[in-house]
């Protein structure tokens, strides 16, 4: 199976699917949770299709649980910072949470709504790879929702252990992952449990760059798995944007080839000048 991302050119994308034949030369960049901007919240349908116009992209996103068992797009456990309601997620059904609206990333009320894992899974066909992060919704709903839209080929799970991974994989031999790979010792722990490299797509590396990893990524890369750095958590809270640039930029000169970021608009203009055409 050729599972890295089909990309024609890093500015000239025309197809995104795990199963296309790609230049491993090239970075990519991921929105996390979608790349949330003013007037669009996080975990957003329109929110995909906004980052997409600038750049493009795949989307790691955050499945969650509603007291019905309804899959929905929603980071937080709690409702108040991203829409207009409040307390917890799993106290309200679904078509309760359905009628409240979201927030962007100045808390300011836009016209969307929560949409369930389904609608994006769906609307991601021949358009975008999602990355569904770890959260309350258990391996199996996550499986059985990919496998019934026939998304294993533009869906990836987040694993943060083998055993995770090994799961999805005995489930259906098309999963593929995200894998938390951040020494030389979690890459040995995948080996170890039998998870083949053509299943784990990327390799979350953690959320800072280091030179002293190099021999790391080199392995991963001679096993054909991609590098991601997450810069959500680290260089995207800088305040000079400046700065936030020469780090993304950084991140690929010392060896990885995805940059994870809330800031996917900026990250794709901070490293178009080093990007091979």
């Amino acid at each position: 199976m050729k599972k890295i991302f089909g990309i024609v050119g890093f500015y000239a994308m025309t197809s995104l699917t795990l199963q296309a034949q790609t230049r491993l030369d090239l970075p990519v960049i991921s929105g996390h949770r979608g790349g949330a901007a003013k007037g669009y919240p996080e975990n957003c349908i329109p929110t995909f299709e906004h980052t997409l116009s600038a750049t493009p992209a795949f989307f790691e996103i955050d499945p969650h649980l509603t007291r019905d068992s309804a899959i929905v797009l929603l980071h937080d456990s709690i409702l108040d910072r991203v829409t207009t309601g409040h307390g917890a997620l799993n106290t309200y059904t679904f078509d309760q949470v359905r009628k409240l609206s979201l927030k962007d990333v100045d808390g300011g009320v836009t016209s969307y709504h929560l949409n369930t894992l389904e609608e994006a899974v769906r609307w991601a066909k021949g358009k975008a790879i999602l990355n569904l992060d770890v959260k309350d919704v258990p391996l199996i709903r996550k499986a059985e929702l990919v496998r019934g839209c026939n998304a294993f080929g533009y869906v990836l799970f987040t694993v943060h252990n083998p055993q995770e991974a090994k799961f999805f994989y005995d489930f259906d031999h098309r999963s593929l992952f995200s894998a938390f790979i951040m020494t030389e010792k979690d890459m040995k722990a995948y080996e170890a449990a039998g998870v083949p490299w053509a299943n784990v797509a990327i390799a979350y590396a953690g959320p800072r760059s280091k030179p002293e990893n190099k021999s790391l990524y080199q392995q991963l890369h001679q096993r054909g798995v991609r590098v991601m750095i997450s810069a959500a958590s680290s260089y995207d809270k800088w305040e000079d944007p400046a700065r936030r640039a020469e780090a993304y930029r950084q991140i690929l000169r010392e060896g990885a080839d995805i940059i994870e970021s809330d800031r996917p608009v900026e990250v794709a203009a901070a490293i178009r000048s080093i990007v091979k055409q």
